[in-house]
């Protein structure tokens, strides 16, 4: 199967192409950027210097011949114009922005402030959370990659709610990313001498991976969900680690929720729990696909608190991503992935 990466030159666009040149089922059909149209792959990423690709223009009918799966890693607004067309000549396209995450084009556009994508396909996009909603993305045309945050923040509490542990409101979510999360485009605050020695929240209250958090939360819980929200930037290339704080419901003790994780996943390849007393580390996972997820259980007060950590380039992007192609071709669901984490 041939790829076609759209956004090839940014932090998860280059990831995507790490993990697609060394699957065993699929191979890069084209790279497409652009900012860098012309260039050869290697003069925007040294690294990637032994690679023969010249990065190309958006070309639809070009991109159309050469892919039959279509990765967008693009930044909001972008998939949602391009996506139907490459769905409507018969391809499948997973999306790692948020154009399709959101079902309902008031609620992208009052979060995203953009012009949303078609609701037919906004409606459409099955949710590629793949330890949740596998079978449908097995079936899917449109796949719509989860947000970094809310991939480990769901990962850590659907469990949870599902079997009714936890209170539904209020969720508190208190999330650290690194700076790769912002991007690769060029701010002031994320300038070294802004970023190196310094920790500080960022869109309290308005940030857009909040309705998408909320969506699914409902949607396991049967009930309205509300999460109070903080996300920081964290001094580290990559990573993040997620503390949900959230009131049990009476009665539920540490037993409980150690059985409700085991129980959800206990046997999926990439979410490892934590031994008791101990607690996921960013470093544990950097550069895998792996969600390390540890829990307690405070009698004292009565509440739950889950840690989740992802690489926010892998299991937070493109490696999920490459999970959801496995899954919707029927092929293991671990190709090209079961790379160890990075260590030190």
């Amino acid at each position: 199967m041939k790829a076609v990466v759209i956004g090839s030159t940014g932090y998860g666009g280059i990831e995507l192409i790490r993990l697609l040149q060394g699957h065993p089922n699929a191979e890069i059909g084209a790279m497409v950027s652009s900012s860098s149209a012309g260039k050869p792959l290697g003069e925007v990423y040294p690294h990637a210097a032994h690679l023969t690709f010249t990065l190309e223009e958006m070309d639809v009918d070009g991109i159309a011949e050469v892919g039959d799966v279509i990765f967008f890693a693009t930044p909001p607004g972008v998939s949602g114009k391009w996506a139907p067309t490459f769905l409507e000549r018969g391809k499948i396209v997973i999306d790692l922005s948020g154009d399709f995450r959101l079902g309902n084009p008031d609620t992208y556009q009052q979060w995203y402030q953009r012009e949303p994508a078609p609701v037919e396909w906004m409606e459409r996009a099955v949710y590629g959370l793949s330890e949740w909603y596998g079978e449908q993305v097995a079936q899917a045309t449109l796949i719509a990659n989860p947000g970094c945050y809310p991939t480990a923040t769901l990962l850590a509490v659907l469990p949870l709610l599902k079997e009714g542990l936890i209170q539904t409101s209020p969720l508190v979510v208190d999330a650290k990313s690194g700076v790769s999360g912002a991007g690769r485009g060029l701010s002031e605050s994320k300038l070294y001498c802004e970023v190196n020695e310094n920790l500080y929240p960022y869109k309290i209250g308005v940030h857009q991976h909040t309705p998408e958090l909320e969506r699914f939360a409902e949607a396991e819980s049967g009930e309205p969900v509300k999460i109070l929200f903080t996300p920081h930037l964290i001094p580290m290339n990559r990573g993040i680690l997620t503390n949900v704080y959230a009131q049990a419901k009476p009665g539920v003790t540490g037993h409980d929720v150690a059985d409700c994780y085991r129980s959800y996943y206990e046997n999926t390849p990439f979410v490892r729990l934590k031994p008791e007393g101990e607690w996921p580390q960013t470093k544990h996972v950097r550069g895998s696909n792996y969600c390390d997820l540890g829990w307690h259980v405070d009698e004292r007060t009565g509440t739950v608190t889950a840690v989740a950590v992802i690489d926010n380039l892998m299991k937070g992007a493109a490696g999920q991503a490459v999970q959801n192609l496995n899954i919707r071709m029927g092929w293991p669901e671990t190709a090209g992935l079961e790379g160890l984490p990075l260590y030190p």
